[in-house]
């Protein structure tokens, strides 16, 4: 069973076994970013717990949508159950829609490394660990791969972290939404224990590390 549903005694044991989480960095624009545009932009992301992942972009103005969910295998094992066992080839993923003309595809990349995950850790996630904690960025296109993997270049080159970034960058080949109950989980179970203690200080970084940014009211899923 995952941590997030243990009791907070034994989330509380658990942390004290885990390495300690990566603090919030405010990491450079992206020297290279995709144009303007009047269509609506998306990107699909994984990055650890798809709770977190979620509420934390949410509050981004100029986000639409972000939807939990399921990329990297097939339609057919897109179920949590299977997902957890971390032999399907998922990651837990979020899908964002997003409006190009107020926030770009490099922006959103910049808030997913400063604020959503720690992009050095290797198929885990403090406290998550498996191959579907992994940190992934999931490209539509030629121009997102670009993006990706320049900014990605751009952060090691910079020595932003304090070590070299594990993030993958593939191509996107399918996102799968998650279960209902998965939906919106941060906005409503903020009491919950793995939420307090690993989620919301995501959504409390963002605001204070990206004030311009940052949108009070969240903009749900369902």
């Amino acid at each position: 069973m995952s941590i997030r549903f243990l009791t907070s005694t034994l989330i509380a044991a658990a942390i004290a076994g885990c390495a300690p989480a990566q603090a919030a960095i405010r990491a450079p624009a992206p020297a290279l970013d995709t144009p303007a545009a009047s269509a609506a932009g998306t990107a699909v992301l994984s990055g650890g717990c798809f709770w977190g992942m979620q509420g934390v972009f949410e509050h981004v103005r100029g986000v639409r949508q972000v939807l939990a969910g399921y990329d990297g295998g097939k339609k057919a094992t897109a179920q949590y159950e299977l997902v957890s066992t971390g032999t399907t080839g998922h990651a837990e993923s979020i899908r964002i829609v997003f409006d190009p003309r107020q926030i770009t595809y490099g922006e959103i990349l910049r808030i997913y490394f400063s604020v959503a995950t720690d992009p050095t850790q290797v198929n885990r996630q403090f406290p998550d660990e498996g191959t579907q904690y992994r940190s992934e960025i999931f490209y539509a296109n030629p121009a997102q791969r670009q993006v990706a993997e320049r900014y990605i270049a751009q952060l090691n080159a910079a020595k932003v972290f304090h070590a070299p970034i594990a993030t993958r960058v593939d191509p996107d080949r399918g996102f799968f939404r998650a279960e209902g109950y998965h939906q919106d989980y941060l906005v409503r179970h903020p009491d919950a224990a793995y939420i307090a203690t690993f989620d919301l200080p995501k959504v409390a970084d963002l605001k204070a590390t990206f004030p311009q940014r940052y949108s009070a009211k969240p903009t749900l899923a369902l």
